[in-house]
């Protein structure tokens, strides 16, 4: 009887359990950093993130450096800058670098490794490292995969019937969702997650990638939580001076695009969907917390939590990512260490600027794992900061180059040769525009320099003697969008195949 008592202990005594900590990787698809109840947000309703801050650190000025869903997730998953692993511009059908993956840095040094939901590479059944992924891809079988939700929906009656509310992955419609609570994708990423933490091998530690596809569109979340919205005074987007200036052609094709009404109640709606999506995600991420707890995992685990990219929400007359704008590139960025830790303090922040490329180096600094010499990020709970931040998006009359020093962001069109500077400290929202401030020319003439630096391939054809020149902005009339921004439509059977992974989704 004796050894079967300690035989059932096991998980809770194992020497993985006690040694190196496990790790749980928790990212979300387009939440702007600034939608966070801790981060001042007037409205959202963010419980569970809040009190996640409370118990660690909260990067204030943490940025994707392509605000672009598959360039970022190149980035957490490689440790490496756009130019590092070769994709600023969205391409479905770019295999990964060859490089030390982050999950299987991770396997390496003896850890099970594990993703759950969104991972967005080709093909898309490549598991870049972990053992096991169960899929939730955002109904993407054309590039040659059936995802595991849509299984899932297939074997609870619902084959195919995921996007049968006809809401658009790219756009801003919205109602509530369509079929019975559990069948909500974010439910099942939850569900399965907390499967995969309960069925751990435990005698290894272990490395869990929860990747939810929401808040990103379509806009169709839970009436439930739609509900909590409802009788709330929501915030409405700003507007700015510099709207009215000289036209920006990259800004006028996101708005040509995305023609949303200006109506008042267009945009309460419009929020009041996205919220709700978000503060569903913030709600089923207690239930990994009392997985972990529950399993006696919780003490010894890292956690991050992150976003790839976030939205302008209206912002600007602007909507979407694939912009430097704050609602666009800053994320949601919290580290929390083990319950014995002492590397990451509870209740701060921390307003260095730390980059998506940063992921894999924290992750494996907080699990003392060796960090691969293909890394380009830092760690962010290193003493090394970088001086300044460089960002880069697309590559033809969209195109977009950033350099942030911590303080002031430097924005640059290429298609117009258009500068602009925003003097954050003084002006979160980049309402005042201080490019042609004589105050602020030192400071541009600066980060003008160092934006020159970075430049590479096609981009040096746009620079003149060390000085930015740009190229002339297109006069071509805009184009109605005849796909709706990819639409989806009924899922069985399969879509036929697309292998040349054509671009939706943007202007």
């Amino acid at each position: 009887m004796a050894k079967l008592s300690a035989m059932s202990t096991l998980p809770n005594m194992s020497k993985s359990d006690r040694a190196q900590p496990h790790v749980l990787f928790i990212s979300v698809d387009q939440w702007p950093g600034h939608l966070l109840g801790c981060a001042g947000h007037p409205v959202i309703q963010t419980p569970t993130l809040d009190h996640l801050a409370r118990l660690g650190t909260r990067y204030t000025r943490a940025y994707a450096e392509s605000p672009i869903c598959i360039p970022s997730r190149r980035s957490m998953m490689t440790g490496l800058s756009p130019k590092g692993h070769g994709d600023r511009s969205f391409n479905p059908t770019l295999r990964m670098p060859e490089v030390p993956s982050l999950a299987q840095s991770f396997r390496d040094a003896g850890y099970q490794a594990y993703a759950v939901g969104k991972l967005h590479v080709y093909p898309p059944r490549d598991r870049i490292g972990f053992d096991d992924v169960l899929l939730a891809e955002e109904g993407r079988p054309k590039l040659g995969a059936i995802d595991d939700y849509e299984m899932y929906l297939a074997a609870q009656g619902h084959a195919g019937e995921q996007f049968m509310h006809g809401m658009n992955n790219n756009d801003y419609l919205n109602r509530p969702w369509h079929l019975d609570e559990a069948s909500h994708v974010t439910n099942w990423i939850t569900r399965e997650a907390a499967k995969t933490i309960k069925r751990r091998d435990p005698t290894q530690p272990a490395f869990w990638h929860v990747s939810y596809s929401h808040p990103h569109p379509p806009l169709a979340p839970l009436q439930c939580y739609l509900d909590m919205y409802r009788d709330m005074t929501l915030d409405a987007p700003w507007h700015a001076e510099w709207e009215k200036g000289s036209p920006i052609s990259a800004l006028d094709a996101v708005r040509d695009y995305w023609p949303v009404s200006d109506n008042p109640d267009t945009h309460k709606q419009l929020r009041q969907a996205y919220y709700a999506l978000c503060t569903h995600i913030d709600h089923q991420l207690r239930i990994l917390w009392g997985t972990l707890r529950e399993e006696d995992l919780l003490q010894n685990t890292v956690i991050l939590f992150t976003a790839d990219h976030g939205d302008m929400l209206g912002n600007f007359g602007l909507w979407a990512k694939r912009m430097f704008y704050e609602g666009a590139s800053a994320l949601p960025m919290i580290l929390v260490d083990t319950a014995q830790g002492q590397r990451v303090k509870a209740n701060q922040v921390d307003s260095r600027l730390v980059g998506l490329q940063d992921i894999m180096p924290t992750l494996l600094d907080m699990a003392g794992i060796a960090i691969p010499s293909s890394v380009e990020g830092l760690s962010m709970v290193g003493e090394h900061k970088r001086p300044f931040l460089y960002g880069e998006c697309r590559e033809d009359a969209g195109a977009t180059r950033m350099v942030h020093d911590g303080r002031h962001k430097l924005i640059w069109y290429p298609a117009g040769n258009v500068v602009q500077l925003f003097d954050l400290e003084r002006d979160p929202k980049e309402l005042v525009d201080c490019a042609a401030q004589a105050e602020y020319q030192a400071i541009r003439q600066q980060l003008e320099s160092i934006l020159v630096s970075q430049l590479y391939g096609d981009d040096l054809n746009w620079v003149d003697q060390g000085q930015l020149k740009g190229f002339a902005a297109p006069t071509a009339p805009f184009k109605a969008d005849r796909g709706m921004s990819g639409q989806r439509g009924l899922h069985f059977p399969t879509p036929p195949l697309d292998p040349l992974g054509q671009q939706v989704g943007s202007p």
